[in-house]
């Protein structure tokens, strides 16, 4: 007998995610405290681990979401192909190792930053294209 609840979902495009908007604003406030961070604060090395797990997270959805607006430009703009340098240099960065350092929570909030400033740009590039 079959009594689960739990329904499986097949969405290898991301539309399901494309449909919800980020919760920016939290995100954004945590960003500008870890940047203001000028010394040694104290933060165990397990907060230091869930603050770049939490920025990691988001910056992978983040960028997600850069790649859908972007591809909905013309192959040929400019503000595309920033974005696909945005993309690419994310995805490098995403690819290393988090550690619990004040230097890699600071690199995961520079690049959340970065990828909120490409995806206004890229709005403001949509309403030009009209897309």
């Amino acid at each position: 007998m079959h009594t689960s609840t739990h329904t499986v979902l097949h969405d290898p495009d991301g539309l399901i995610e494309a449909g919800l908007p980020l919760d920016r604003e939290p995100y954004e406030s945590l960003v500008k405290a870890v940047l203001a961070w000028t010394g040694e604060d104290t933060l165990t090395t397990r907060d230091l681990e869930q603050i770049a797990l939490q920025l990691t997270g988001h910056a992978r959805a983040l960028a997600a979401d850069v790649r859908r607006r972007a591809d909905r430009l013309p192959k040929d703009s400019g503000p595309k192909a920033l974005a696909d340098l945005i993309l690419k240099e994310a995805q490098g960065r995403l690819s290393t190792t988090m550690e619990g350092t004040v230097h890699c929570v600071q690199n995961r909030a520079r690049l959340v930053r970065a990828l909120y400033e490409r995806l206004d740009r890229l709005e403001a590039a949509a309403a030009t294209w009209g897309v």
